[in-house]
């Protein structure tokens, strides 16, 4: 059953701190929601429960933080375990907790690629296995998944990344089919490049793709929210002309769109090559 009003539903966002997490947390206070903020970023919590306040000081809906790194599945269950001893049920979780690093698969590290997995993959794993249980005895619940478009389409320089987001896409998939008739929903997210700490964060490791960020995190709140009142499967978000064409290109002719991907990555390490050998030559 779609959730159609958030006034009084008991939501738990992992990723809270900041980013999306805190723009959907924000716009579901002032929906009338109840919110549990979760995130490894104990300090960043505070200022976030501080900023949601100070937003909709008139909201009726309580605010709750608690420090959670989603890669350790005691302290998810422990996320759950405190949300439904302080209200009873869980109707919205949101798994928004994540990290993006760029670079060449040569360089990237056997523990980088397991960090990104542990967070991106295991940390929405780890939430659906301590918060199902309670949302089958309700038997209603909705699940937010974030992913991205780099889990429909691969991106050279972002294998990492991507490996971690088409895992939150396939896993999403089959858990959607599993929860068949049970009164649980399941919406997946694909945003393109969003205004996010992490992209600032990772500025150096992806200074060579050509990022254009045309999404804010406020945006993708909002239209998480009506995709979770409409039950949409699929949230895909790209407002960018090359990434929609490449995203429709994977669907009609996925080989040709590899291969589109990979001349345009070619000729980018042609071009950043000769331009640092001009840079030398002026030296």
């Amino acid at each position: 059953m779609a959730l159609t009003n958030f006034a009084g539903v008991v939501a738990v966002i992992t990723g809270g701190a900041s980013g999306i997490g805190l723009a959907t947390a924000r716009a579901l206070h002032s929906r009338g929601a109840h919110i549990v903020l979760a995130d490894i970023n104990s300090s960043g919590l505070s200022q976030a429960r501080d900023h949601i306040s100070q937003h909709n000081s008139e909201a009726q809906g309580q605010i709750l933080t608690i420090t959670t790194d989603v890669t350790n599945e005691s302290q998810v269950n422990e996320l759950m375990l405190q949300t439904t001893t302080a209200f009873g049920r869980i109707d919205l979780v949101v798994t928004s907790a994540g990290i993006g690093r760029g670079g060449a698969i040569d360089t990237f590290s056997a523990s980088d690629m397991q960090m990104m997995m542990n967070i991106n993959f295991m940390g929405t794993y780890h939430c659906v296995q301590a918060s199902l249980p309670i949302m089958r005895q309700q038997q209603s619940g909705h699940f937010v998944f974030l992913s991205s478009v780099a889990g429909k389409f691969g991106v050279p320089l972002l294998t990492a990344y991507c490996a971690s987001k088409w895992a939150v896409r396939g896993f999403s998939s089959a858990l959607r089919a599993e929860l068949h008739e049970t009164g649980i929903g399941i919406t997946t997210v694909y945003p393109a490049w969003v205004d996010t700490p992490m992209i600032k964060q990772e500025e150096n490791s992806l200074n060579r793709m050509d990022i254009v960020v045309m999404l804010t995190p406020d945006q993708v709140a909002s239209d998480i929210l009506q995709a979770v009142i409409n039950d949409q499967r699929d949230l895909t978000l790209a407002p960018n002309p090359d990434i929609a064409f490449i995203l429709q290109l994977y669907k009609d002719d996925p080989d040709k769109a590899e291969k589109l991907l990979g001349e345009a990555h070619t000729q980018r390490v042609h071009n950043s090559g000769e331009q640092r050998a001009i840079r030398g030559s002026q030296q």
